[in-house]
């Protein structure tokens, strides 16, 4: 499944674990938002690890799921172009 992830998290070294644990699921596209392309366990097992480290009166996680049909209409302007996202393991 395709997943866009963005998050707002105030705090520097919380939101540096976060970033850095999405790094092994997805490609970084800009300041807090993540492509990912997991399967199912995948997901479920991120979802674990970030929900571990996030204060959820203060942090904010999203995950917007994105059907085949909607992820072949994502259109770019500028920036790097994404990797090959089934290369990614967790």
């Amino acid at each position: 499944m395709f997943i866009v992830v963005s998050y707002d998290i105030p705090e520097d070294k919380r939101r540096t674990k976060i970033h850095n644990i999405l790094k092994s699921y997805g490609q970084w596209m800009q300041y807090s938002v993540f492509e990912c392309n997991l399967t199912e366990t995948q997901y479920a097992k991120l979802r674990s690890r970030l929900a571990k480290l996030i204060k959820p009166d203060e942090d904010s996680i999203r995950f917007y799921f994105l059907c085949a049909c909607c992820q072949g209409k994502i259109e770019r302007i500028g920036g790097e172009m994404p990797m090959d996202t089934t290369v990614f393991f967790a």
